[in-house]
């Protein structure tokens, strides 16, 4: 099961991290790349019981999503069980 969040479609992003030579201020020769390097920019997401359609299922949820209201988590009470019916003899 992929991290993507099942709201806003939020998922682990790639780019680059560049490293710079000094800026001419600090006696260098100016910003330039002397180098780059990949990076994961990843989600800030939870995975939660949440209900679907009347179902309960766990599915990863990011937190913005869960700020704004998206979410909608089942009910903390157990349902009641109805207690056995004795046959009547």
């Amino acid at each position: 099961m992929p991290h993507v969040c099942h709201f806003t479609g939020r998922k682990t992003i790639t780019g680059w991290i560049k490293s710079e030579k000094g800026a001419r201020r600090d006696g260098g020769v100016g910003n330039k790349v002397k180098g780059r390097t990949k990076r994961k920019v990843k989600p800030n997401l939870k995975k939660l019981r949440i209900v679907i359609n009347g179902e309960i299922k766990r599915v990863w949820v990011s937190t913005s999503a869960i700020k704004r209201g998206l979410v909608i988590k089942p009910s903390k009470v157990k349902k009641a069980v109805a207690p056995p019916v004795a046959i009547a003899r």
